[in-house]
């Protein structure tokens, strides 16, 4: 994305913003394209390090909104504030709460196969030798066992899923904090 077609999308997402809050934001991000080509960096390069305009519009207005309503305290503020935060939120809730409930119910699914599968595997390791199975009693212990250790290792695996998926959350609520905090703070 080049220098001016980052700038236009910031401006189109700003819209609503007094002139003078939009003029300030795109000259500060005017200043980060001058430091990039001074560094050396393309354009798209440093469009992409900065990230996507319209998701920036959005907060910087969220942002904007919350600073207002610490400034003025009044009930319009208020309103403003709490509808940027909202669109904010609602934003990524309507992209991410599908995704998530895909994912969640999944990990159930899998999380309740391994429950049932190592339960399977006691049973024919504690019952398997007095049935008569193909190949011995041997064959039932050692195929009762290596259900077990196999709903084990499934289970350990989806632990360490569960982890890093809450790990990312946690990771991308923290995006979003820094716009809370001052509004939070107060």
């Amino acid at each position: 994305m080049t220098r001016q077609a980052f700038i236009a999308r910031l401006r189109e997402g700003l819209r609503g913003l007094p002139p003078q809050a939009i003029a300030d934001i795109v000259a500060d991000y005017d200043t980060h394209f001058a430091d990039g080509a001074a560094a050396g960096r393309t354009e798209a390069e440093v469009a992409e390090a900065l990230g996507d305009p319209a998701r920036l519009a959005r907060e910087l207005h969220a942002e904007s909104t919350l600073t207002r309503w610490k400034e003025e305290r009044s009930p319009s503020s208020a309103a403003a504030a709490v509808f940027a935060v909202l669109g904010l939120g609602a934003i990524d809730i309507l992209i991410l709460l599908p995704i998530l409930m895909t994912v969640g119910a999944t990990l159930f699914g899998l999380i309740i196969a391994v429950i049932a599968v190592f339960f399977a595997g006691g049973v024919v390791f504690a019952a398997g030798p007095f049935m008569d199975p193909p190949g011995g009693a041997i064959t039932a212990l050692l195929a009762g066992i290596g259900l077990m250790a196999g709903a084990a290792s499934g289970g350990a695996v989806l632990s360490l899923v569960s982890i890093g998926i809450i790990n990312a959350l946690v990771w991308y609520g923290r995006l979003h904090y820094r716009l809370l905090k001052p509004a939070l703070q107060s």
